[in-house]
């Protein structure tokens, strides 16, 4: 009988693997087969871990959650003020986009690849709400009289930049998402 760690090195193990392939292949492009072949797991194990490869599915978006989580609160803990909260938040996008194995946006990409009102749309919209949120707390803490309004420009600015990195694969992308953000920040709060 396996024992909790053999467990657990399993179930990083299909993690890790399935986490690499549907980043860069696709959440329905990539099957099972390959996530074992790779992982060198055994389809019991899987199964008996996850269940099915749609809950597989929702154990990498909560695993990319955690670390888009993690680094949007190390940029804003690493600035000063609300304002310059907001920017260290688009550069890190930037440092993100500049990454070799850079995709665009996991979330965006696996809801496209599913049904409207599915699982990963879900997991999805709870990840654009928290980005949102960010947004909105800082813009509210910076004095925006409407920091609703602030906080949807910059996320779309935010989301957009995403969209635009993974698409054309220029460095400009985070640069003119920056300035962006500081026109409206210098608009909603004054220069």
């Amino acid at each position: 009988m396996p024992t909790s760690t053999e467990k657990q090195g399993a179930r990083e193990r299909l993690l890790d693997t399935a986490s690499r392939l549907f980043y860069a292949e696709g959440v329905h492009t990539v099957g099972i087969d390959r996530i074992l072949e790779e992982s060198g797991v055994a389809k019991a194990s899987l199964y008996k871990t996850f269940g099915s490869k749609d809950a597989l599915i929702l154990a990498y978006l909560d695993r990319r959650h955690e670390r888009q989580v993690a680094r949007i609160t190390a940029a804003v803990e690493s600035a000063g003020t609300p304002r310059e909260q907001i920017l260290a938040v688009f550069d890190s996008q930037a440092r993100l986009f500049a990454q070799p194995d850079f995709r665009g946006c996991a979330f965006a990409a696996a809801t496209a690849e599913g049904p409207v009102g599915s699982p990963t749309e879900e997991k999805s919209r709870v990840y654009r709400t928290y980005v949102r949120g960010v947004f909105r707390a800082l813009a509210e803490e910076a004095g925006a009289a409407d920091p609703d309004g602030l906080a949807d420009q910059l996320h779309l600015v935010y989301d957009g930049a995403q969209m635009a990195a993974r698409m054309d694969h220029q460095a400009p992308v985070a640069a003119t998402a920056r300035r962006t953000a500081e026109a409206l920040l210098d608009a909603a709060l004054g220069a």
